[in-house]
């Protein structure tokens, strides 16, 4: 699927779907994304979000990161921003581990 987000779009809905990981996203994660992305950003993304499945999701993504052609370093921000997010509510658990297992596949 295919998008015609910015940057911070792109970003604001990865992380707002890495958040989605344990199914629900804390008030923590969420003002960590909100630091990252603009209000902007993050309210038209995660109305985005609140529609696709998991499937468009990760097509959204996939397609997404190919269109911008990060390099190896951003790649690795967005995996240590990704961690960070997870560790923003004080609890890491094991949904969360696998999500971002997941996701350093496609960031790679």
């Amino acid at each position: 699927m295919e998008t015609t987000w910015t940057r911070s779009e792109f970003k604001g809905y990865l992380l707002s779907y890495a958040a989605r990981a344990n199914y629900f996203e804390s008030e923590e994660e969420k003002e960590m994304i909100e630091k990252m992305v603009s209000h902007e950003d993050y309210v038209k993304i995660h109305r985005e979000l609140a529609k696709d499945n998991d499937y468009q999701s990760i097509q959204k993504i996939v397609h997404t990161l190919e269109r911008f052609n990060y390099s190896k370093d951003e790649l690795e921000q967005l995996v240590r921003d990704i961690n960070s997010l997870f560790n923003a509510d004080g609890i890491h658990d094991v949904l969360e581990d696998n999500m971002l297992l997941v996701l350093k596949k496609f960031l790679k």
